[in-house]
């Protein structure tokens, strides 16, 4: 029979093995997301195969599969990691300022200047639709990004007077023109110009919405 101490060191044994192999998944989940990120920008989904993934990342096609079924589903993550940075970014950017106007100005640079990141702009924006499939691709969008557009808003109305009823229409439109501004810088030759003329539009809608207190309240 074991003595307490025998069992006690071989309890310690198998907890330090379970975080080694622990840390090694991690490492080699890292390894996976950051090569795949650096080829999916460089070659787009179907210019990538997971043969250069895993040489890129000194992995085997083994441990590969052990985290990601499918190339879609490695696209998936990456494109989910990008999109929670990018996020993580843009809050941290408006969380400097208390003036919801400004929050908001802030908050729109931010998200342009992030559509206008080489790897943003080609695995987010412009592969995004085409590996995911259009329908799919705009609820990951949604999921990315709403609740910050709404959050935004629900601000600016408070500021205004009060949210209301109206308070999930105007989020929905401001998200939608928000959208449809990431699909025009990725989509433009120049895109920073594209971004010049989207900060400048939605500037005026913001501009022309903080001189009409009454587009807060619900038509009667």
């Amino acid at each position: 029979m074991s003595s307490p101490a025998k069992v006690q060191k071989k309890v310690l044994r198998a907890a330090r093995s379970t975080t080694r192999r622990s840390g090694y998944s991690s490492s080699t989940k890292r390894a996976l997301l950051d090569n795949a990120t650096q080829l999916f920008a460089a070659h787009g989904y179907a210019g990538t195969s997971l043969d250069e993934v895993v040489a890129a990342a000194r992995v085997t096609k083994g441990a590969l599969y052990h985290h990601f079924p499918s190339k879609l589903a490695l696209f998936e993550s990456v494109f989910d990691r990008l999109q929670e940075s990018a996020t993580r970014a843009i809050e941290k950017r408006i969380d400097t300022v208390d003036d919801p106007w400004e929050r908001a100005q802030i908050g729109l640079e931010g998200f342009l200047e992030v559509c206008r990141e080489p790897q943003f702009r080609r695995i987010c924006l412009q592969e995004g639709p085409v590996a995911l499939g259009h329908e799919r691709w705009v609820v990951a969008e949604r999921a990315a990004s709403f609740g910050i557009v709404k959050r935004t808003v629900d601000a600016l109305l408070d500021d205004l007077g009060g949210a209301g009823e109206l308070s999930e229409a105007y989020a929905a439109i401001f998200f939608g023109a928000i959208r449809s501004s990431s699909e025009y810088v990725a989509d433009a030759e120049d895109a920073d110009q594209a971004a010049a003329e989207v900060q400048a539009s939605i500037s005026g809608i913001l501009a022309g919405m903080r001189l009409l207190p009454s587009l807060a309240d619900p038509p009667a």
